[in-house]
């Protein structure tokens, strides 16, 4: 049962995804140019953009605690977007449980990091096109003896993490037969429960796996041995002005075009994960 559930949830993600870039690329420069956008007009009166952003997300929008300095693919795509606007820009930090009520009630104009276009946010949010994508990977330690392989994951007794909000959770609560899944709460984060061995593994994405191989000598990544669920990632920002969706939409475009993007996720490692 939970299998077919999980592969109705994976074709309504890959229609969602087809929708959203279909009804995005639908909006040529012209007509965002033509119509008014409330959300451009606000941007203009203000001369700055409120982009929102996840600051534990490593290689995406990424705050180092040491220096507190913002780095990230999207850290530099987002100045990107302030330069072609020519405004501010000024970061909204936000969480994955709370993004779509930041965007709804105008904290942001935009969410800036690499959110994932799931059918429930497609219900509430709109979309550009895709510019990233990524399967679901698993972090364990090197010394844990349960998780050694990815069919190791889904095995009695394995405590399996995930962080509130993302979209491993409700993929996970499908997959998982046998493994019990553990939700992590913010501030709580996935590598102090995983550190701690309060989990043995835990669950996440290419960009943030990136983050404890590249600092922790005690992580080890667990790949998927074939594709297990590719997600494609997108701008989102609240429904209602189209205009402001082709605006940005066209923004995604140029920075494929122009190599803006690829230059990005080349300088954070990420260029395995971009869509052209």
């Amino acid at each position: 049962m939970k299998t077919r559930h999980l592969t109705a949830w994976r074709a309504a993600v890959c229609r969602a995804a087809t929708v959203a870039a279909a009804a995005a690329m639908a909006w040529t420069p012209a007509t965002a140019q033509d119509a008014p956008s409330p959300t451009l007009a606000r941007i203009q009166a203000r001369a700055s953009v409120r982009v929102c952003i996840w600051p534990d997300y490593y290689g995406i929008t990424y705050r180092n605690p040491r220096n507190q300095q913002l780095t990230g693919l999207d850290i530099d795509l987002s100045a990107e977007l302030a330069k072609d606007l020519k405004v501010r820009l000024d970061y909204v930090e936000t969480s994955f449980p709370k993004l779509i009520n930041d965007l709804k009630t105008e904290r942001c104009d935009v969410a800036m990091f690499a959110v994932g276009v799931l059918p429930q946010r497609k219900e509430q949010l709109s979309f550009t096109q895709p510019y990233l994508q990524s399967d679901i990977y698993g972090v364990t330690t090197v010394a844990n003896q349960l998780v050694r392989q990815w069919s190791d994951i889904d095995k009695a007794g394995v405590l399996v993490a995930v962080q509130a909000g993302t979209f491993m959770e409700p993929v996970m609560r499908e997959h998982l037969k046998q493994a019990r899944m553990v939700v992590v709460q913010p501030p709580a984060t996935r590598e102090q429960e995983l550190e701690s061995g309060r989990v043995d593994v835990f669950m996440t994405d290419y960009p943030y796996s990136r983050r404890l191989l590249d600092n922790a000598d005690w992580a080890r990544l667990v790949s998927p041995t074939q594709p297990f669920f590719v997600l494609p990632y997108a701008y989102a920002t609240r429904q209602g002005d189209p205009q402001w969706v082709g605006v940005l939409d066209e923004f995604v475009a140029r920075i494929k075009r122009d190599g803006r993007l690829k230059a990005a996720a080349r300088r954070h490692g990420l260029s395995d994960i971009v869509v052209n």
